[in-house]
């Protein structure tokens, strides 16, 4: 793996980074604040937010001035709103830092990926989004455990300090080793983005496989939203403890992943989300039961990691069947179906927040409804001329 491979990789961790290495704290955080830990909840779902408005604003931008000028621009806000975060007094602060924490880490994400199609022909940016996906993978089973550690030994306070100094490393890193690698378009108009971002929601297949793989992502981030107080404040674990349980669902989902992987050679996407969106169903109505009859902690944990494990397979095949018809508009299309997924899950997140009373059965009731209406909206918008499509490409 050669050094520009891994600054890019690093800059497309900052998502997972961010979101998950605090999760063990969110009880901390609360405790230092005084207040409830719904209201620090909402920290997660304004960062969510953040995501969603920022992805979108990034494509153009980069176009218009090239990927190094936006990029810097991001990190500088991002390792701004990090240390805002580290020495902010009240959560109402933290809430709102994090949102513009979460429109800087926007640039790495985004930006990343466009600098991989810039570099690299098809066939080797395929091997090296690969990477890419692999240590996105790993964020999630490494940040909490890391984030555990430094909560139990130094405070949560320490986790923004650390998050600061990444985006420190990140700049020096894209200073000395990524050169420019789009010509700016003087002559590019805003008006034109918009355009396109209205024909492709015009789009039935992708919109369907869209918001359907967005409810998924929505009812991961549900339970990512309400893990901390579940398994910490409910059954009792320590921040370590949890966060080798967040882990080690990160693990499965990487997992089946490539598993899925293996799978699409022999298969269609198609028929593989049609095995799957059953499961998906399946595992809600299995985590609302365990959350209504207060299940012990294994059926909990067993449950969560049934549902995780299907991200592995509906996130890979959902967007190859979303981004079937788009080949034209293919970046466009991408960065509008990252803005559906991250404003679904912001919603989502921020209502499990909302209707927290001290139990588990929010976060399992919330985790079910996404579970339920995103097998719904599949069969809904699942079309065979989109399904046909793939299935001759593919095989």
């Amino acid at each position: 793996m050669n050094i520009v491979i891994m600054v890019l990789g690093l800059l497309t961790a900052f998502g997972p980074l961010s979101i998950d290495m605090y999760l063990p704290a969110l009880p901390q955080i609360a405790a230092d604040f005084d207040v409830e830990l719904s209201s620090v909840q909402l920290s997660l779902a304004s960062f969510l937010v953040g995501i969603a408005l920022g992805q979108i604003f990034y494509g153009p931008l980069t176009d218009r001035y090239g990927r190094k000028r936006p990029l810097f621009f991001g990190l500088i806000l991002y390792g701004l709103a990090s240390y805002m975060c580290a020495t902010t007094q009240n959560v109402e602060s933290l809430v709102i830092f994090r949102f513009i924490q979460a429109l800087g880490s926007c640039a790495g994400m985004v930006i990343g990926r466009a600098i991989v199609r810039d570099l690299y022909p098809p066939h080797e940016s395929a091997k090296v989004f690969s990477l890419l996906m692999l240590i996105m993978g790993v964020a999630p089973i490494l940040a909490p455990i890391f984030g555990g550690l430094l909560t139990t030994s130094l405070g949560w306070r320490s986790i923004f300090w650390v998050l600061t100094a990444i985006s420190l490393l990140a700049m020096i890193a894209v200073h000395l080793f990524l050169k420019e690698t789009h010509v700016p378009e003087e002559k590019y108009q805003v008006k034109n983005v918009f355009r396109n971002y209205l024909n492709i929601l015009k789009d039935r297949e992708f919109t369907g496989y869209t918001i359907s793989m967005s409810l998924v992502y929505a009812g991961m981030f549900a339970y990512i939203t309400g893990s901390a107080f579940v398994f910490i404040t409910h059954y009792g674990l320590t921040p370590r403890e949890y966060a080798w349980v967040f882990g080690t669902n990160a693990f499965g989902l990487i997992l089946f992943s490539q598993i899925n992987g293996r799978l699409l050679r022999k298969r269609t996407p198609q028929s593989l989300l049609k095995i799957i969106y059953p499961m998906v169903a399946f595992t809600g109505i299995l985590i609302l039961f365990v959350g209504v009859l207060d299940g012990p902690l294994w059926s909990m944990c067993l449950a969560l990691f049934l549902f995780i494990l299907n991200m592995g397979m509906i996130s890979p095949n959902a967007a190859a069947s979303a981004l079937a018809n788009q080949k034209k508009h293919a970046g466009s299309a991408s960065a509008l179906m990252g803005t559906i997924q991250f404003s679904v899950s912001a919603i989502i997140s921020s209502l499990v927040s909302h209707f927290h009373d001290g139990t588990i059965r929010p976060m399992s009731f919330i985790i079910f409804f996404c579970g339920i209406f995103s097998y719904i909206f599949f069969k809904l918008f699942e079309a065979p001329r989109a399904s046909s499509l793939i299935s001759e490409e593919s095989v």
